[in-house]
């Protein structure tokens, strides 16, 4: 059997080496590589040609579903399997429609965790017993062609910069960091902005933590 490459992003080292340690004892999975955001993940996807990428949630610079989001984009043969410890409907949903081919609980186990990333491999979803009611549901509102929520008519860019405002980077930081203008940042923030009808910072930073982007304890 092919051994299956596994990439583990979280920004916990603890977290990261607890996981690391289960997957050393299950048989034909091998860890290639760490990450501890989503930015560092899409680096390291093209040079460690992962199979699977173990992916948080809530991570500073890019959080995993905007990276989940990228990698179904770019990187469509990578399965993604989120590794949360939130069980709310909103991330399970996001999840599901970024592209996530399954969404695991931390609590979970080594069983548990080895179904899902062999589910993956497949191209099966997997998802932790405590949130596939949710499933159902999410087949509905897409059947439903439900509207779309203001999150998600921001573009990805928009987004990941509503994330880094939130997490109270300045618009130069901002724009070195995205390696563009400081002009362009501002460009995105005015849009994201007049989509949202938010207009302070503070409100920004509300919204983010409300929909997910970040966590309040960032």
């Amino acid at each position: 059997m092919k051994t299956i490459r596994v990439l583990l992003a979280d920004d916990h080292t603890l977290v990261r080496a607890g996981i690391r340690s289960l997957l050393q004892n299950l048989p034909d999975i091998e860890v290639v590589a760490e990450a501890n955001n989503g930015r560092e993940a899409l680096a390291l996807l093209e040079t460690c040609h992962p199979d699977v990428v173990l992916m948080d949630i809530a991570m500073p610079g890019l959080n995993g579903l905007e990276a989940v989001v990228r990698i179904a984009e770019d990187f469509p043969y990578i399965q993604v399997v989120i590794l949360s410890m939130y069980a709310n409907e909103e991330y399970v949903l996001r999840a599901l429609r970024a592209g996530a081919a399954g969404y695991l609980l931390k609590d979970a186990g080594p069983v548990e965790l080895e179904l899902a990333i062999n589910a993956a491999t497949h191209n099966k979803t997997y998802l932790s017993p405590a949130i596939s009611k949710y499933v159902t549901e999410y087949v509905r509102q897409e059947s439903e062609e439900a509207v779309s929520s203001p999150l998600e008519r921001l573009t990805p860019r928009q987004r990941e910069i509503l994330q880094l405002i939130a997490e109270g980077r300045t618009t130069p930081e901002i724009a070195q960091l995205l390696e563009v203008s400081v002009k362009t940042v501002d460009t995105h923030r005015t849009q994201l902005m007049d989509r949202l009808d938010i207009h302070d910072i503070a409100g920004l930073v509300r919204y983010a933590i409300r929909v997910g982007l970040i966590t309040a304890e960032e």
